[in-house]
Formats: structure tokens, sequence, C-alpha cells
């Protein structure tokens, strides 16, 4: 009975070692097999699907990349956490159908001022939390609360 308990015992150990063993090979890239040094820590790692998004029909995919962000600090940092206040963007925009790239910068600050100038309003919220962006790129997800000023004035059609 008592050989039975340690031979389980063994088993288990033996098979997460070769467990670990197993998961260690599946996390060696190309580049680490070849002697490089080059690895990217799981944090650093950000999926590209996550930085696009789509226009309503799936024919266009658009990137922002942020290029100046304002040293102002941050009102109520305690409710809504670390964010910059993004002043200037680079927006590409390719065109799914035809291969087409375009891109433009912006300044979105000056493109605020001109809205509410023009028309007495602004919807642009420049505040991104700065977890949204990952290696100088935004989140999907916050692209169209940059973008809603240039797009009312028709600087971008999305």
């Amino acid at each position: 009975m008592l050989n039975d308990i340690m031979e389980e015992d063994d088993l288990a150990k033996s098979q997460i070692e070769s467990n670990e063993i197993h998961s260690k090979s599946l996390l060696d890239t190309a580049s680490e097999s070849k002697g490089s040094n080059s690895r990217i820590v799981f944090e650093e790692f950000t999926d590209e699907r996550t930085l696009v998004s789509y226009d309503v029909f799936g024919n266009k995919q658009m990137k922002i990349k942020v290029l100046e962000v304002s040293d102002e600090n941050p009102p109520s940092k305690w409710k809504f956490g670390d964010r910059v206040k993004v002043s200037k963007i680079l927006v590409t925009i390719k065109h799914l159908t035809s291969q087409e790239i375009e891109e433009g910068e912006f300044d979105i600050e000056a493109i605020e001022r001109e809205l509410a100038e023009k028309r007495h309003y602004t919807s642009t919220n420049r505040w991104i939390p700065t977890t949204d962006i990952k290696n100088g790129y935004v989140v999907g997800s916050r692209h169209t609360t940059l973008i809603s000023d240039a797009s009312a004035l028709d600087y971008i059609v999305f």
C-alpha cells in the first residue's frame, strides 16, 4: 500500500517535470533557438488585432500612433487612474479592397480649438489611460474618442 502511494507520487512528479519541459519548449522562439537573445516579455507583447479598428462595412482599418502627449497633470487621478493627454497623433488608414494606405498627422489640440470656435462645442476626450497605449499605438476601442472632432470637421472620413 505504501509502495503504491510512493509510485503515484513519483509518477505525478515525472508528469509535472515533463509538462514543464514541454511548456518551456513551446515558449522558445525561433530566434532564440538560433542563439539570439531578442525575446519579448509577455507583458510587452501586443496583439496587432487590439490596435486596429474597422469601419462599419469592414472595408477600411485604422491604426493610431501617439506622436506627442501633453505634460498636463490629469484631474481626478484617484478616480480615473493614470492617464495622458494626447496632443498629436498619426492616423494610418488601410483600404482593404485596394490595399491602399493613407497616413495623416493630426494636431488634436488645434482641431479641438477649431471645432469649439466654429460650432461652439467639442466632443474629443484626449485623456487616454496609459494602459490603452501599447508600443506607442492606441488600442482600437479608443479610436473614436480621439478622432471625433477631426471626423466632425471632415478631416477624416472613416
